[in-house]
């Protein structure tokens, strides 16, 4: 089983995939709780350049409510993070997926809450 969901947009500037991303997760009711320039970081920690990769470190409050209802220490497991990285052809554009990332917690209902994000981030790649 694949741990994420993934799509090649191809020939496009990585800010302007960056966007499209921000707007997609924002209408699926996700925000962007944190940010991580990872190209910056390894540039800036260990003098290494690459090419641009971020991970978007996204939340949907209720489903987040939901899970964390469930199951008081899945915070350990939130926020979902998509990662956007420049790729030859385009920006590569990959969501965890909730299902994979939740197999080894035995609670089904967590499991249904799961495949609901599931189904939400998969939409959100798809309109990127």
């Amino acid at each position: 089983m694949s741990y994420t969901i993934d799509r090649l947009i191809e020939a496009s500037d990585f800010e302007d995939v960056d966007a499209r991303a921000r707007k997609a997760l924002a209408a699926h009711g996700f925000g962007v709780l944190t940010e991580i320039d990872v190209q910056a970081t390894m540039k800036k920690k260990i003098d290494v350049d690459m090419e641009p990769y971020r991970i978007l470190g996204a939340c949907n409050p209720n489903m987040a409510h939901q899970a964390i209802g469930m199951e008081p220490k899945i915070g350990a497991m939130l926020p979902c993070n998509v990662i956007l990285r420049a790729v030859e052809g385009g920006v590569q554009v990959s969501a965890v997926d909730p299902v994979a990332s939740m197999q080894a917690i035995d609670n089904d209902e967590l499991h249904a809450v799961a495949g609901q994000v599931r189904e939400m981030l998969s939409e959100v790649v798809n309109d990127i």
